[in-house]
């Protein structure tokens, strides 16, 4: 059967073993090496826990979640455990460490997913283009000379680039949808209360949602579906069921097998 998106290539290459999680790590981590330079898009690495992760994933047999051995980039205003939360501000520089991940960077790992990194924003998220004294001009993959917008523009120059195949970003009024069609990607904001912003460092809490940037629908759903559901720690946070990646999924193959 046709496949649609990276998540699943990659998912069913290390559950079959053709390729191990940690060559696919370390794989994302050579290219944000050799591309990221004068694109700019990640921030922060966090190498030797993404490949702990990955070598106990391929001592489990490669079985897993859902998006199991699939490396993750997240905004760098929400918080990841053992790495600081800068909110693109010089001011945060030295914030020490979170002592616990996000809900939504927990759940990601909780399918499988591995967080590689961090990626830049404007600082405080308050602009539409990503750009701040801390760590400098994020610029798009496609044309180096424009704007891959913002603000979770860090996220998704790093995923057009290829150096992850899933970005997380927040979006209060755009800042998922703008940069997703900048760079040519599947960025959307979820319905308010679908997704737990617990451990996101809110802009506009009436207004913020946390969502995926993808290079296909298909992982944009899977992603979304593995972060999504109640959470009691948000008072915002509705109980409803997660169907978009089943029905995205299947909508598709029908039109390929036709």
């Amino acid at each position: 059967m046709a496949r649609l998106g990276v998540i699943a290539a990659v998912r069913d290459a290390i559950a079959s073993r053709r390729i191990s999680a940690e060559e696919v790590v370390r794989h994302a981590f050579e290219l944000i090496e050799r591309l990221d330079g004068p694109i700019n898009a990640v921030v922060a690495l966090r190498a030797d826990e993404a490949l702990a992760e990955a070598q106990a994933l391929d001592r489990a047999g490669g079985a897993g979640g859902v998006l199991a051995g699939v490396p993750v980039l997240v905004k760098d205003l929400e918080d990841v455990a053992g790495m600081r939360t800068t909110m693109g501000s010089a001011l945060f520089a030295d914030a020490p460490a979170a002592k616990v991940d996000g809900l939504v960077p927990s759940r990601l790992r909780a399918a499988g997913g591995i967080v590689v990194g961090k990626t830049n924003l404007p600082e405080f998220a308050s602009e539409g283009f990503t750009s701040n004294l801390l760590f400098g001009t994020t610029r798009n993959p496609w044309a180096p000379d424009w704007s891959p917008g913002g603000s979770s523009g860090g996220s998704a120059a790093a995923v057009a680039a290829r150096e992850a195949a899933i970005g997380l970003g927040s979006d209060t009024g755009g800042s998922i949808r703008e940069p997703g069609a900048f760079c040519n990607l599947i960025g959307f904001k979820p319905t308010y209360g679908r997704i737990s912003r617990y451990g996101l460092i809110a802009f506009a809490s009436s207004l913020d949602q946390i969502g995926p940037l993808a290079r296909t629908v298909e992982d944009a759903a899977l992603a979304y579906d593995a972060m999504g559901g109640y959470d009691p720690m948000d008072a915002t946070s509705i109980d409803r069921p997660r169907i978009l990646a089943s029905f995205v999924t299947a909508a598709a193959r029908s039109r390929i097998r036709r």
